[in-house]
């Protein structure tokens, strides 16, 4: 078999690979101005037996003071959320420590209006407060100082037929962690009973900035022990073909995009019921996910405290993995929420290497470095594999003349052209996949290292050197990509010309072709395929200088004897 024909497969399916989400997914047209969505209220499947309110829903709050809707903000270290009275919505997050996709003047916003993109809860139940409720602001501090640990937003509802419901919004330093708990006063005569609802409500439109030719996922995504980690796609929902556990006694809520997670997070083990659907049938129309759980019932004239946590920050994997532990670790039981770092098909591969960049960043404190670095490590790791590729690769490149003169031989009989290859690679002791084999043991690898590396946020706004000021962002004035493009094309000199003309132009066409894709590419993504050509270059060079001073010394030793004679046969053949 050819070993041309077995590395160009490999370019081609490593291409698919990376690919494969951005040439699937179909082109979502821009948001459209759109009336206001009349969001309904969750109904779980397992209704309360009853609640102690027995007024009508409460009305609709006039356009006017919506609009208005008195928006409160709350500043930490980490963000500044703005909440609204009406429903206690979290409908802004601007995150401090992360510029704006498109404009780096400004800080990054998860929550906006731009998507529609909010966090929304309520209690279900007949009067009961919900997103649709004014809630009156009590007055109180809004900025977490030095030498607090905590900074509270209160939110009181009217009260209905004696109970009074107040939902607190609780945020602690360091932390993307928000808690809300909805404070029950019964001072009725019957027993409280109902459920409270957790969703995350946006628009199917991906986020600004976002690069056509490397695609990531952006929806929905619910964990449980059962099923474990499962991604909800925005067609799935139009469709009505979202398939998911709907109910269980753990697990959480997510909405993903790339490098930010919103997710509610149920601390207890209760019953609960997961739900995703779109709010009307126009193409642009936003969508709920969330999740039901149950209130505890409250005793006439008994208080109860209902608390979940919502998370809506960075895919920091330590902060995830913080929050995957118990309480009684520091975490709040959110098993699995690290999963929503989207490593592909090879987390098992890709986890431990961003570990390793991890390590390394820590010794040399900048991400572009790190890269080279472990790059520079997996090459050695992969060393003796590498040279046994290019020894047989330097090997077939010496039997260039004499494959040649077999052609010629041969003419068109493609079957004894064949069959004289074979014996010919028999007689030299070369195997025409040697140079393939080790390499395809690679791919994992390096499949692995592009997906820690796109998912990683850490990239985000890191910069290398000199004009890279952000390794997440494509390379403003196209250096690496056309280093890479240059560094394929000298690999393609060091490798063996294969004897089909058409194969040969293939070849010299393919390092154009990846790098038009690369243009676009993350500048992190590109700097470890450059630091990696680079390594392969040096080693393919110095093996190849090796064993054609091997065959030529071999060659001057051996005139006159069978070497000499072997030479003469070629000639007259």
């Amino acid at each position: 078999m050819d070993n041309r024909r077995l590395l160009l497969v490999f370019i081609f399916c490593f291409s698919l690979v990376m690919l494969w989400d951005a040439w699937q997914k179909k082109n979502h047209p821009p948001a459209a101005a759109l009336p206001a969505a009349d969001l309904s209220i969750p109904v779980p499947q397992a209704k309360p037996a009853g609640t102690v309110a027995a007024a009508a829903t409460p009305a609709a709050i006039p356009t006017s003071v919506a609009e208005k809707g008195d928006i409160v903000k709350v500043k930490t270290d980490l963000f500044v959320a703005e909440i609204s009275a009406l429903g206690g919505d979290v409908v802004g997050l601007e995150l401090g420590n992360y510029k704006a996709t498109e404009d780096k003047s400004k800080n990054f916003s998860l929550f906006d209006k731009a998507h529609r993109y909010a966090a929304q809860s309520g209690l279900i139940g007949e009067g009961l407060p919900n997103h649709k409720t004014l809630y009156k602001v009590v007055g109180g501090q809004r900025e977490l100082v030095a030498g607090n640990d905590k900074v509270q937003l209160r939110l009181e509802a009217p009260m209905v037929d004696g109970v009074k419901v107040t939902k607190v919004f609780t945020f602690t330093p360091g932390s993307y962690l928000m808690n809300v708990a909805y404070e029950i006063d019964n001072g009725s005569q019957k027993e409280f009973v109902a459920h409270a609802y957790y969703q995350l409500q946006r628009d199917t439109v991906k986020p600004a900035g976002e690069s056509r030719m490397v695609s990531t996922f952006t929806g929905p995504a619910v964990y449980t022990e059962r099923d474990k980690f499962q991604k909800i796609t925005f067609d799935d929902i139009a469709e009505g073909k979202a398939k998911f556990n709907d109910k269980a006694d753990n697990g959480w809520m997510a909405m993903v995009q790339h490098y930010f997670v919103s997710a509610w997070i149920p601390q207890e083990t209760v019953e609960r019921e997961f739900y995703v659907r779109k709010l009307d049938a126009n193409a642009n129309a936003p969508i709920t996910a969330g999740v039901i759980v149950p209130v505890k019932s409250v005793a006439p004239g008994a208080k109860l405290t209902h608390e979940v946590s919502l998370y809506a920050g960075p895919q920091i994997q330590s902060m995830l993995e913080q929050l995957a532990k118990p309480a009684a670790e520091g975490g709040v039981g959110a098993e699995g929420l690290p999963l929503v770092v989207d490593y592909g098909m090879l987390t098992i591969i890709a986890a431990p290497i961003f570990w390793c960049l991890q390590a390394i960043h820590k010794l040399v404190g900048n991400w572009g470095w790190a890269i080279v670095l472990l790059t520079v490590g997996i090459k050695a790791i992969f060393f003796p594999l590498s040279a046994a590729s290019y020894k047989s690769m330097a090997r077939m490149r010496a039997l260039g003349p004499r494959l040649q003169a077999l052609k010629e031989r041969c003419g068109d009989d493609r079957q004894k052209l064949n069959v004289e290859m074979m014996n010919l690679y028999k007689t030299e002791k070369i195997n025409p996949l040697g140079g393939c084999l080790p390499i395809l043991v690679q791919i994992p690898v390096f499949i692995a290292l592009y997906w820690a590396l796109l998912g990683a946020v850490e990239m985000r706004d890191a910069p290398w050197i000199l004009w890279i000021k952000d390794l997440s962002s494509m390379d403003p004035y196209y250096v690496l990509p056309v280093i890479m493009v240059v560094t394929m094309l000298v690999q393609t000199k060091l490798n063996p010309t294969p004897p089909d003309p058409i194969q040969a132009k293939v070849t010299m066409f393919m390092p154009f072709i990846f790098g038009a894709m690369f243009f676009f590419f993350p500048s992190g993504l590109v700097l470890y395929w450059v630091v990696n050509n680079l390594l392969s270059i040096g080693q393919q060079w110095q093996i190849t200088r090796m064993i054609d001073a091997g065959g030529a010394d071999k060659g001057n030793g051996a005139k006159g004897g069978k070497g000499g004679r072997s030479a003469a046969n070629d000639a007259k053949a």
